[in-house]
């Protein structure tokens, strides 16, 4: 039985979440035993046109970008958004709250015209294409994506978490950290992460995107219990929620 032949692409990003796939080590072994990496440019050189599954990594920022990803989705049976460029646009969505004729006159200059460096609103994967199934994050968790690599070569459909941070900081018995006057989303984001970051002494700033149905009604009384505004709230969702916030 022919192994699963898995092709790794990247859009506009760092490349963050592929590093991530590498740092497995050891672990990357069993995973290439079990599938055929037909392509991945940032680890060989050498290209496919034929693959079963397809990693896609960064948020789509131009018209060709487009027409690249859609031909992808039409060749991939399975298709998996890595980390929150690809699965919500990532911070790359904020040049979606300005003009772009200025973003690109202000990143380049003179060479704002030049036809290479024509952009559009930054996408989500799924704003574009179909995706099946998201490893969210930013970076992606690697035992997440182990988890969820695992399940689709047994078949099984990977359970991704749908509730708030707040659940696995309260089940690890963290300090709120609206108690050190920070304004943390976590009462709205997607956990998953293990509460990494209130973990370690630092907000939920939203890199796993918001919670299918998130409560806003629960976030607004965060809100006034410290005497803040949902105003303060909404820009500490801009970094990886512009243009896609929910109703608050």
């Amino acid at each position: 039985m022919s192994k699963p032949r898995v092709a790794i692409f990247d859009f506009a990003c760092c490349e963050g979440c592929q590093l991530q796939i590498v740092n497995l080590e050891e672990e990357i072994l069993d995973l290439i035993g079990v599938v055929d990496v037909v392509e991945w440019r940032e680890a060989m050189s050498e290209q496919s046109q034929e693959y079963d599954i397809a990693l896609i990594e960064g948020s789509i920022t131009r018209p060709e970008d487009e027409e690249r990803i859609k031909e992808i989705r039409k060749r991939a049976k399975i298709l998996v958004a890595l980390g929150a460029c690809a699965t919500i646009g990532g911070v790359n969505k904020l040049k979606n709250n300005f003009d772009l004729d200025e973003v690109k006159t202000c990143v380049y200059g003179q060479d704002a015209g030049m036809p290479h460096l024509a952009t559009g609103m930054t996408k989500a994967v799924d704003e574009v294409v179909p995706v099946d199934f998201k490893i969210h994050g930013c970076p992606i968790d690697r035992k997440e994506f182990t988890y969820v690599v695992r399940c689709l070569l047994m078949g099984k459909t990977p359970v991704i978490p749908d509730y708030p941070v707040c659940v696995e900081c309260k089940a690890k018995e963290n300090v709120c950290r609206w108690e050190y006057n920070e304004v943390c989303l976590g009462p709205i984001i997607r956990a998953g992460c293990g509460a990494r970051c209130p973990s370690t002494n630092f907000r939920c700033f939203g890199c796993r995107g918001y919670v299918e149905n998130p409560n806003v009604e629960a976030a607004k009384e965060v809100m006034d219990k410290y005497g803040l505004t949902i105003d303060d709230l909404k820009q500490k969702m801009e970094l990886f929620g512009s243009k896609q916030e929910p109703t608050i």
